[in-house]
């Protein structure tokens, strides 16, 4: 059993993410907590640095730059696609998410930015890229991840991914 958070190690936590204006942008205190395998990139990168060698019951508040966030935002990935580009029945709205395939066939995640009449405005870049990370953060557990876990690169069972 794991005495502090490192690499391979199962981690439950409660979250709280917040924006420079004060914004919740997510939460996790009113629901279930967040569990996830530390080092499989399963959380933006600066949050788990921080989180490294933390111990079951710490609390603490770690500031998210872009870099180690969701990226520097890039005018660049924005495009403008008429209406009728889109499905006829799909509703369409500020922040959505959805994705596309490449001209390889890869998945690609879009997000709608701006509705404009018949135009929409569609950018690659996330929801929160260019923004810091206001994150309070506390650790509720932490144990060994199984070699399945590891396997997978997340956690099964309660709280994790179920096959």
């Amino acid at each position: 059993m794991p005495t502090s958070i490192a690499g391979d190690s199962v981690v439950t936590i409660h979250y709280k993410l917040t924006l420079d204006d004060g914004s919740i942008a997510d939460s996790s205190f009113d629901g279930e907590p967040l569990v996830y395998l530390h080092g499989y990139g399963n959380l933006v990168p600066g949050l788990e640095r921080q989180l490294l060698g933390k111990k079951k019951g710490d609390q603490f508040d770690a500031a998210v730059l872009p870099a180690e966030g969701y990226g520097d935002y890039d005018p660049a990935a924005e495009h403008k696609y008429p209406r009728s580009s889109f499905p006829k029945n799909a509703e369409l709205s500020v922040g959505m998410g959805f994705h596309t395939q490449d001209k390889k066939g890869n998945s690609v995640p879009l997000f709608v930015k701006e509705l404009n009449g018949d135009e929409v405005v569609v950018t690659s870049n996330h929801p929160l890229a260019g923004q810091r990370l206001n994150f309070q953060i506390e650790v509720l557990d932490l144990r060994a991840a199984t070699k399945q876990e590891l396997q997978h690169g997340h956690v099964h069972g309660k709280g994790g991914h179920h096959h």
